[in-house]
């Protein structure tokens, strides 16, 4: 590395601004997206049957891919529509529920047929798969039809408030009568499809939590691969959107030009920190490349006569000696392919902390966590790498960064503890199952859920101490949330709220 990290507490400041209340409105930290609260007197253990340390427990789905956000006395999170709230709504559908902060009573959901035209388009049963994003009264959210929706947190008990007022036909697939929108339904405030505003197709599931700036949203499209898997299908879309959160307008989108370069798909969300004295949105591609640039004028909206192009200012190709032409011809090849990159990126003091390798379903059986100088400009491949840890066969996971710590969890199971400065391991833990949610550091502790619905809680520190485990009702794919004195937990049919000190009459089945 040939430039010294920079590193000011007047960026902490800057960008680690507290939400109100202590709310949580939005997945990771605001802007800088690390795994880490700030909230204390979390239960460092639980027992769903006996209800100790439960507050409230709500039925989700049969699958829950989410992860929740907490906001204005509410609780957000996506899941299917296989635990009926509505009767009218039959069938396979994409849900994202509000439920009330106090107890867990449902207060609306938005309903969304799914995408019938294939199902590599929006996977059966998936649900809405991405976290809102929580602004005052506004909820920004990607459903699975790969909509950017602007809510009404309020629901309809204030009315059906526009532009956008056709809440009934949304809910209905196409080429049945259209519903009338009841009191249970979310209220759209505005609506822009990215499959035809942005051209893009997406793969599987649309998955994004998007980044608020001022008068903006940053929004990944999920543009992937063909349902053949032989190459993307619209290879001039872009990867990176941005959209005026007071309009629904698309007014940015990036000039990357990926396109036949994603491996698989789109589906890590984007980040912001201030460097050298520069904001930057820093954006991890479907070809394993991390991407910075300039963003707008967060105090301006843009002008509505075009759409801005977006290049890139600054790139680091995490994995710069896999394939890089052809890429499709490495599909189901488990020693040789590309790297993608699945999670957030994570700014910290001056740096960022990526999680990269071959793909779970198609890539090479390697994995690492890197650590990046987050400065200077151009290509910066070949200088601003500090250190790479080698992680297990594949990773998905954001890492949370704490105390000159970083923690992260992989595909094998594994929950790692790496110091911050050097790369050097501290810990390992065997979690017993694959893991593809991400750590929650928080009160001292390490909260992290794994595929076979064990929840885990170790304590934060260079020596490794398991606090507690639990197994859960079904697998967990949701990231732990802490707010208000309480963590939510989402396995793939239920919702925990769980509290210190809180005795429920256990599991509401």
């Amino acid at each position: 590395m040939k430039r010294p990290v920079v590193s000011s507490l007047l960026l902490g400041f800057a960008l680690i601004l507290p939400a109100e209340a202590d709310d949580q409105p939005q997945w990771g930290q605001r802007y800088t997206r690390n795994m880490v609260s700030t909230e204390t007197g979390l239960p460092d253990r639980f027992n769903p049957e006996t209800g100790e340390n439960v507050k409230w427990s709500a039925p989700l789905g049969s699958q829950c891919w989410a992860t929740p956000v907490v906001s204005g006395g509410k609780v957000l999170i996506g899941t299917n529509n296989d635990e009926r709230r509505d009767g009218r709504h039959q069938g396979d559908r994409g849900v994202l529920m509000c439920f009330n902060e106090s107890n867990g009573s449902l207060v609306w959901q938005l309903v969304v047929p799914k995408l019938s035209d294939d199902i590599f388009f929006d996977w059966p049963r998936a649900g809405i798969c991405s976290p809102p994003t929580v602004e005052g009264d506004r909820v920004y959210v990607v459903t699975n039809r790969d909509e950017v929706v602007c809510l009404d947190m309020r629901g309809m008990a204030n009315g059906n408030d526009g532009p956008y007022t056709d809440e009934g036909r949304h809910s209905t697939p196409a080429g049945e009568p259209a519903l009338e929108a009841g009191p249970l339904d979310a209220d759209i405030l505005w609506l822009l499809d990215l499959r035809e505003a942005a051209g893009v197709r997406p793969h599987d599931s649309s998955h994004c939590s998007i980044l608020l700036d001022g008068a903006h949203l940053y929004v990944n499209t999920s543009n992937g691969l063909t349902s053949k898997h032989d190459g993307v299908d619209k290879p001039e879309a872009s990867s990176l959107v941005v959209v005026d959160k007071a309009t629904g307008r698309l007014v940015a989108r990036d000039n990357f030009k990926i396109g036949q370069r994603i491996f698989h798909c789109t589906w890590s969300s984007p980040a912001l920190g201030t460097i050298d004295g520069c904001r930057r949105v820093y954006f991890c591609g479907g070809d394993g490349v991390v991407y910075g640039i300039d963003p707008l004028d967060p105090e301006t909206p843009a002008p509505s006569d075009k759409v801005a192009l977006l290049d890139p200012v600054w790139r680091l190709d995490c994995d710069p000696t896999a394939p890089k032409e052809n890429v499709h011809q490495y599909i189901r090849n488990r020693k040789e392919s590309p790297s993608n990159i699945k999670s957030m990126p994570v700014f910290h003091e001056g740096r960022l902390y990526v999680t990269y390798g071959g793909d779970i379903w198609w890539g090479k059986h390697e994995s690492w966590l890197k650590c990046i100088d987050a400065g200077g400009s151009g290509d910066v491949t070949e200088t601003n790498t500090v250190w790479t840890y080698p992680l297990g066969k594949h990773c998905c996971s954001t890492p949370a960064v704490h105390e000159g710590l970083v923690y992260v969890a992989d595909c094998d199971g594994q929950v790692h503890c790496v110091d911050a400065l050097t790369g050097k391991p501290c810990w390992v833990h065997d979690a017993g199952k694959e893991i593809w949610a991400s750590t929650l550091v928080a009160d001292g502790k390490v909260f992290i859920g794994t595929r076979r619905g064990e929840f885990w809680v170790l304590a934060t520190g260079k020596e490794k101490r398991v606090l507690s485990s639990v197994k859960l009702d079904s697998p967990i794919h949701s990231t732990a949330v802490a707010a208000n004195g309480t963590l939510y937990v989402g396995s793939m049919t239920h919702l925990y709220a769980l509290k210190q000190g809180a005795q429920s009459k256990g599991t509401e089945r």
